[in-house]
């Protein structure tokens, strides 16, 4: 767990979450980083009562990179607003077919949850029960068969970027959930919330925090070579 850790002070904690790890407990009883964070911190500091942690925002089970996690009630508070109020940069990587597509793009959708399958259906005008969904995309790397994209999230919807990027014919590898044509050997798919900006809740400094990519996948490695 310690090596996963990329940010902590008393407020606050951010982790570089792998492929496959829950950020808290869903309905498969599987352990989650939050019990497993909570777990860690009892245990190398010696607390004798509950730890308190608090998950500011998620991503998906698949994915892998930035989740932040509040140490005190006060920080959890402020986190959480400061989401709902979008002060929080989020910048994504994400792996795709190499395709004819824009260098650079802001997508605008409007995406609703089908909670039966649990995926976003996405519609380009505004309709009843969807949210608007924003992001920008630059192609930051070519390789020989795929292709490197940097996004901006500005509204953070239910399996936003996975779902835009497979509306506009380029869906993220070993996503096949959303349109992929073949799975990761290891389950995920090539998403990693790669960096973090903003205002600390307490000390008011300004925070950024960037997360190596998945080691133990080549694409991801030829990827960050040299970015």
């Amino acid at each position: 767990m310690e090596e996963q850790i990329v940010y902590e002070d008393n407020h606050l904690l951010v982790i570089n979450k792998k492929v496959g790890q829950l950020v808290q407990g869903d309905k498969t009883g599987d352990e989650s980083l939050l019990e497993s964070i909570k777990n860690f911190i009892k245990k190398r500091d010696a607390k004798p009562g509950n730890v308190f942690l608090g998950l500011v925002h998620r991503i998906d089970r698949p994915t892998s990179g930035l989740v932040i996690y509040a140490k005190t009630s006060k920080a959890l508070s402020r986190l959480t607003q400061m989401v709902k109020n979008r002060e929080i940069e989020k910048t994504y990587w994400a792996v795709v077919s190499k395709e004819m597509i824009p260098q650079s793009q802001k997508l605008v959708h409007y995406l609703k949850k089908n909670e039966k399958n649990n995926k976003a259906i996405v519609f380009t005008k505004p309709t009843d029960g969807a949210k608007e969904a924003i992001l920008t995309y630059t192609v930051i790397k070519s390789l020989d068969n795929y292709m490197l994209l940097e996004i901006d999230l500005e509204t953070g919807r239910h399996h936003q970027i996975r779902a835009q990027l497979s509306k506009t014919g380029s869906p993220i590898k070993g996503d096949l959930k959303y349109g992929a044509p073949r799975s990761n050997p290891d389950g995920g798919i090539n998403l990693h919330a790669r960096m973090l900006k903003f205002i600390h809740p307490v000390t008011k400094e300004e925070i950024e925090i960037i997360a190596p990519v998945p080691q133990n996948d080549a694409i991801w490695r030829a990827c960050e070579e040299g970015v």
